[in-house]
């Protein structure tokens, strides 16, 4: 690279403001420029063929099961049960729903008229939008990965995938094996580390999906917008959790235990803090104490059921925020395993490290607040998180909670079970992305919703009423027609009602006879 000024590394390791060798030979040009010809060619459009890539990935889940579990447990050391719940299952059943619901998801949707349209024919068709590029993370590397993917081959994209080259053992299955279920010509794995994403991001893109941290999802976001590109950004964030004093703290606690811990606590959605009273704070830490050794037993290093973490470097990163506060449950570690016990901190400060970036481990910070009002001014002081969870037993302290703060997603007295329910969306707000996904929902992200409205060639007296000269009568026509009222009648000022005798003959032409 020719640096045209000094440098300054950006987050994903690429310099900002260099100009790139226009000799350097680029990696991705002869790959993307195949798919956008594929694409051209209207490949992608019939669905038909969209239906077959969805088979192809469904079979790439149900052949590659085992192969898909051994690299979740060499990159993360899940559970095959664990891998099979939380990855190959939600993404098979992602695959089933959208093949269920294809033809009914790219039906032309009819809106509603008014009189200045009724002999037309208006709708919204969902259409491809081209060369797609997904992002994808290591936390949940075939989750994260292929449930995107089943949004973009759905509505008709041509996908470049990028998987997460920390999850290494993943990446190599996804690059290796899943091209080989799929139409090559219309699909493409790229590899490689933050230095080939900023070079990737430099290429054109129709629509770019992101998964990872806000710091990051800012540099995808300013390459995109170099292009005028469209993103969905699903990022993180600190996640709170309220828990009430008219609360069951055996109950909360198995709850939270489950899903702070799930995956070593590297779980996006997972609540990054607890806020309750001390009162409650008493109450609850030997409930989370019971839970964790009912889960993972006197010594969760021994427990097939409890995670690692991913690498070295976040590791370091996670065993550096033990420090802070006072370690009330767990605490241990051992780097030579990447292994961080179920931790629960407490007496921490806001100013703490923890609680100043996503922690994305096994450790759960508890803070004390007074009261619903304190934890909710708590929590709209900061940025709006991907999470909010609030336990009790009064239904106004979570309709409260909810009615009061806003954020990605919330859960009142469970965790993130939510993502087993295709039926709701999976999307940030602010700080924590924009966008969402899952189920249809993801078959409209992936699409362009283009307004359409198809008139009769002829008729063309209907028509005259709205060209100028514009006389009062005109005027009043025109303001009445462009109402809400759905009548094919005119009236005249001071004449009887009028109807022309087209408008008794006329059949709108429905949209299927202006297809290619």
């Amino acid at each position: 690279m020719k640096a045209l000024w000094p440098l300054r590394k950006g987050t994903l390791g690429v310099p900002v403001g260099v100009s790139v060798d226009p000799h350097r030979m680029d990696p991705f040009a002869d790959t993307l420029q195949r798919l956008r010809e594929a694409f051209s060619s209207g490949h992608t459009r019939p669905v038909e063929f969209r239906a077959t890539q969805l088979k192809g990935l469904g079979r790439f889940l149900q052949e590659n099961k085992q192969l898909l579990q051994e690299a979740l447990a060499q990159d993360l050391r899940k559970s095959a049960f664990e891998g099979d719940m939380s990855e190959i299952l939600l993404c098979q059943n992602e695959v089933d729903l959208a093949l269920k619901n294809l033809h009914t998801w790219t039906k032309d949707k009819p809106v509603a008229k008014n009189l200045f349209t009724q002999l037309d024919s208006a709708f919204i068709r969902k259409e491809p939008f081209g060369l797609v590029l997904i992002i994808a993370p290591w936390n949940y590397p075939v989750n994260l990965t292929l449930m995107p993917l089943v949004g973009a081959l759905a509505a008709g994209n041509c996908v470049v995938l990028k998987p997460s080259e920390i999850s290494k053992s993943t990446e190599k299955v996804l690059a290796e094996v899943l091209p080989r279920y799929l139409d090559q010509s219309c699909f493409a794995v790229v590899l490689g580390g933050p230095e080939e994403t900023g070079q990737l991001l430099e290429h054109k893109f129709d629509h770019i999906f992101f998964t990872g941290s806000p710091r990051v999802g800012k540099i995808v976001m300013t390459a995109a917008a170099k292009h005028l590109t469209p993103v969905t950004l699903e990022l993180g964030g600190k996640n709170p959790c309220y828990v009430d004093d008219n609360c069951d703290p055996q109950t909360v606690a198995n709850r939270v235990a489950w899903f702070r811990y799930f995956n070593a606590g590297q779980t996006c959605v997972a609540p990054d803090y607890v806020l309750c009273s001390p009162e409650t704070q008493a109450r609850l830490l030997p409930a989370l104490q019971s839970a964790i050794t009912r889960f993972y037993g006197d010594d969760p290093r021994a427990s097939p059921d409890l995670g690692r973490i991913i690498n070295h470097k976040h590791f370091q990163r996670l065993r550096g925020l033990l420090s802070c506060g006072r370690v009330a449950i767990g605490g241990q570690s051992d780097d030579s395993d990447r292994y961080i016990a179920p931790t629960v901190l407490v007496d921490v400060q806001e100013t703490e490290p923890v609680m100043q970036q996503e922690i994305f481990g096994p450790i759960l910070p508890i803070l004390n607040v007074r009261g619903l009002d304190e934890a909710i001014d708590f929590i709209n002081r900061r940025e709006k998180p991907l999470a909010l969870y609030a336990f009790s037993n009064n239904s106004q302290v979570i309709n409260q909670m909810l009615d009061r703060t806003s954020s990605g997603t919330f859960g009142g007295n469970d965790g993130f079970v939510y993502l087993t329910l295709p039926s709701l969306p999976l999307g940030g707000v602010g700080n924590s992305g924009m966008g969402r996904y899952h189920g249809e929902f993801s078959f409209d992200t992936f699409s362009h919703h283009r307004a359409c409205l198809l008139a009769p060639s002829d008729l063309e007296k209907i028509n005259e009423i709205r060209y100028p000269p514009y006389s009062g009568w005109n005027q009043q026509v025109i303001s009445w027609a462009m109402g809400n009222q759905r009548c094919s009648i005119l009236p005249h000022p001071g004449s009887p009602l009028l109807i022309h005798p087209a408008l008794l003959q006329w059949d709108p032409p429905h949209s299927d006879m202006w297809e290619n």
